[in-house]
């Protein structure tokens, strides 16, 4: 048997010990070093997961754009709660998510953000949910968790401002990611090249930590890997986020 057939087959029976089977419907980003890390190659539908930046602005910038490329690639209206309007949201479309397609939900607070992400999340149907918190306590996460998992429709908590050396807080959550922005390309002429972040996976059920320097989305929701990164891995910087 294959090596990563044998990785899978005991993802799934730690799932099951841990009273939850891997959800079968995946969303993959189309990076294979990313897809081959995660159960069942791609990020889980009907499922709870974290995004992070950190109290650099950059940071947190780089956060919703990834969100919004995961998002692009999904069917169906995507509500995006938060607690006030300070989302730039041309920026969304930039990464192929259509203004058509997000239903914004202004609640005010991190309580009703949790509130308005478990009532939209009781409805199948939709590309995705998204609530903008500075905390998350492992009840509502499970709350959350439970709802997406009934609905099939992924959820994602964007913890703003998060600093680096935050504590580890435990959630519901089957993956979290956090983004940091990275040097871009140097180009010849004076211009912009396509922006990098360094994207790590610091929790993941069933998997380990990791770290990789992507390019940011393109105007198909897409990351990717810098070609001069595509066969030379950083194994230190993997084993730093590890």
């Amino acid at each position: 048997m294959r090596q990563s057939a044998v990785l899978d087959q005991l993802r799934e029976q730690i799932a099951t010990i841990e009273g939850s089977a891997a959800p079968k419907a995946v969303l993959p980003f189309g990076v294979e070093s990313i897809d081959t890390h995660l159960p069942g190659g791609g990020l889980s539908c009907g499922a709870l997961h974290e995004v992070a930046g950190s109290n650099a602005l950059a940071d947190d910038a780089a956060a919703t754009v990834f969100l919004a490329g995961i998002l692009a690639r999904t069917e169906g209206p995507v509500f995006w709660c938060l607690r006030w309007r300070d989302l730039f949201a041309p920026a969304l479309d930039l990464a192929g998510l259509s203004p058509d397609r997000v239903i914004y939900v202004e609640a005010g607070s991190d309580v009703n953000v949790l509130t308005a992400m478990e009532e939209c999340l009781r409805h199948s149907g939709l590309g995705g949910v998204v609530g903008e918190v500075k905390a998350l306590s492992t009840t509502a996460s499970k709350r959350l968790q439970l709802a997406a998992e009934k609905s099939g429709v992924p959820a994602f908590v964007f913890r703003r401002v998060l600093p680096l050396d935050a504590p580890a807080s435990g959630t519901a959550a089957v993956t979290r990611w956090r983004l940091r922005a990275h040097p871009s390309e140097a180009l010849g002429v004076p211009s912009l090249a396509r922006p990098r972040w360094a994207l790590a996976l610091e929790r993941v059920r069933g998997g380990e930590p990791q770290l990789w320097i992507v390019e940011g989305c393109d105007a198909t929701g897409r990351i990717a890997l810098p070609a001069e990164l595509v066969d030379r891995p950083d194994r230190q910087e993997a084993q730093a986020a590890a």
